[in-house]
């Protein structure tokens, strides 16, 4: 069993910058793909943010690519997402993921996680 609680999201202007943490339980963290997915107001959830076990590669959606950055610490169980340049289309709450120990086939695709955050609440004023 794995709980993931995220923290970090609020209010920020366009142009802003919020970093997201989850902090994770149990044993196997290190063991898990870990991503970010959000969902906007009145839109069906997608991928943001996926990162290897070891954290040595990351995958990112077309849209925030070169503006979020997703990385992980294995010691403390924690998965972050800096993002910066926000922009008010980011509006959305953010959830964190924690993939199944077995091999993914897609790192973007929701049924490849087991684990899911109550999600955190990003809004970006224009």
């Amino acid at each position: 069993q794995v709980q993931l609680v995220e923290s970090g999201g609020g209010l920020v202007q366009a142009g802003g910058s919020l970093r997201l943490s989850c902090a994770a339980s149990g044993r196997t963290f290190s063991s898990r793909v870990m991503g970010w997915f959000r969902q906007a107001p009145g839109k069906e959830r997608e991928f943001v943010a996926a990162i290897s076990r070891s954290g040595g590669s990351t995958y990112y959606a077309d849209s925030v690519k070169g503006r979020f950055t997703i990385s992980r610490d294995n010691a403390k169980n924690t998965v972050s997402l800096q993002m910066n340049s926000l922009k008010p289309e980011d509006t959305a709450d953010y959830y964190c993921a924690a993939a199944h120990v077995t091999t993914l086939i897609s790192y973007s695709r929701e049924a490849e996680y087991e684990y899911w955050g109550q999600g955190t609440q990003v809004t970006v004023s224009s």
